[in-house]
């Protein structure tokens, strides 16, 4: 897969993200490890501890993101 050089690579090697669904529900993901984000319908982030979170694009409104340094 072509690696899409995604800005949030700027923010760090882990950072913190704060998932805004459209039903007014927040998600807060820590550790997320930038390099290995996946984009598509389905979103796929690996966090530091080895999970996997697969995020429904569709129902999103904003993410935010915090550097962990």
């Amino acid at each position: 897969m072509k690696d899409l050089q995604s800005s949030l690579k700027k923010k760090g090697e882990y950072v913190t993200q704060i998932i805004h669904f459209k039903d007014g529900v927040k998600r807060t993901f820590e550790g997320v490890s930038t390099g290995e984000i996946k984009q598509g319908q389905m979103t796929k982030l690996e966090l530091i501890d080895g999970r996997t979170v697969l995020i429904n694009d569709i129902n999103v409104l904003c993410i935010e993101v915090f550097s962990e340094k």
